[in-house]
């Protein structure tokens, strides 16, 4: 098994959601495509013309996840913005992944609250 999948402290949930980014939050204007998120971090997809940066170096991205728990809304979502340190950029053909790991966690943990809200709508009567 690879090395980094023991590394992982929780579960990554996997949804292809748009993220902006960037340099810093005036030019996070480049547009990706999120592969999966953790309250440390996400990977996301690119162009490979729009891949034009190295591990190390900071980011800057904007994305919007789910608002779990909104019952009367469920496509509700909120806005983040987040800052990070690339620590993964890997171009293969027509794609450039990239892996980032947050300066600040989000407050949830994604996998775990779809997990729930998944559980919550499973288990209620119809």
């Amino acid at each position: 098994m690879d090395q980094k999948t023991f590394c992982r402290s929780e579960e990554r949930l996997c949804s292809p959601w748009p993220v902006w980014f960037g340099e810093d939050t005036t030019q996070a204007g480049f547009l990706g495509l999120i592969v999966d998120i953790s309250s440390g971090g996400l990977a996301f997809t690119c162009p490979p013309d729009r891949c034009r940066f190295r591990e190390g170096q900071k980011l800057t991205v904007r994305f919007d996840v789910p608002q779990f728990g909104r019952v009367d809304d469920p496509e509700a979502m909120v806005g983040v913005i987040r800052t990070g340190w690339l620590r993964s950029v890997v171009t293969r053909g027509r794609t450039c992944r990239i892996g980032l790991q947050f300066d600040q966690p989000l407050s949830l943990k994604p996998a775990e609250e779809a997990i729930l809200v998944d559980l919550c709508h499973t288990a209620a009567p119809p």
